[in-house]
């Protein structure tokens, strides 16, 4: 069983550096595939309200086996709970659909700051933390003016920051931002969207030098620089490889290389106007 390196958090505990996005499996294909999964070695499943495959994602971790101690558990909320008490519904909602009573990671899942109250929501996730109802907390596509807001508010930074990343989005300010911070930086769409980034030269040449898919190459590009990936798929095959990418490292060439598809792809999502 291959199982991914953990990565300390602020909070004292670890997340390991490799999970299983469940964006966009609906709730029978998530049950399916989170129980594959862990079966497989996974011992990190991410999901989130807005994806609505909650019900599905906790019926795939009771279907592994696997004690629930042993699994991280991520989700997230919508905008509609950006209050102190809206936190706690949304928290109380969350574990009520997965069937769990506490969450290893709850984080803010857009900043929205058109809505002007995410420093509320911060709030309502470190009284979360302070009663042990959620273990680490964290906020998602949060940019370093966000994440300079809630930390006047109350001098208390996320333990990871989870952003769209990949060597189309190297977010070198972020993740410089996230270190001096002390916060982890989590990668979505880490193999991009779709099959462009397999399909690019720099991509396909690192992986053939490896003898590894091209997805291998790009996870291995995330892990090898302290990143934590959360790739997605349904394929068992692709499941197993996605998760088996530390037997090998890219030289320092092979990295820049990567980082040179830099805003090449399609564009991210912009946190300032994007969120829900």
């Amino acid at each position: 069983m291959t199982a991914a390196p953990r990565i300390p958090l602020s909070s004292g505990h670890s997340i390991p550096q490799i999970g299983l996005g469940t964006w966009p499996l609906d709730n029978v294909q998530a049950a399916e595939v989170i129980a594959t999964a862990l079966e497989l070695g996974y011992r990190h499943v991410d999901t989130a309200e807005n994806y609505g495959n909650e019900e599905g994602v906790g019926e795939g971790l009771r279907r592994s086996g696997v004690p629930r101690e042993d699994v991280f558990v991520t989700t997230k909320f919508n905008r509609e709970w950006h209050s102190v008490a809206g936190v706690r519904e949304a928290w109380e909602r969350s574990v009520r659909r997965l069937g769990v009573d506490y969450l290893d990671l709850f984080l803010v899942h857009w900043p929205n700051p058109d809505q002007g109250t995410y420093v509320e929501a911060w709030d309502g996730l470190l009284a979360l933390r302070e009663e042990g109802k959620v273990r680490s907390v964290g906020v998602s596509n949060f940019t370093p003016a966000h994440l300079d807001a809630i930390i006047a508010a109350t001098g208390v930074g996320p333990d990871v920051d989870q952003i769209q990343l990949s060597p189309y989005w190297t977010q070198q300010a972020a993740r410089a931002y996230h270190f001096g911070h002390a916060i982890v930086t989590e990668s979505y769409s880490p193999i991009g969207q779709g099959r462009d980034l397999l399909a690019e030269p720099a991509v396909v040449a690192v992986a053939e030098a490896h003898g590894v898919t091209p997805a291998q190459a790009v996870l291995r590009w995330h892990t090898q620089q302290g990143l934590v990936a959360i790739p997605k798929s349904a394929s068992p095959q692709r499941l197993a490889e996605n998760l088996d990418v530390f037997g090998f490292d890219l030289t320092r060439e092979e990295l820049a290389a990567l980082d040179r598809l830099n805003g090449t792809g399609p564009a991210a999502a912009d946190p300032e106007t994007f969120g829900h």
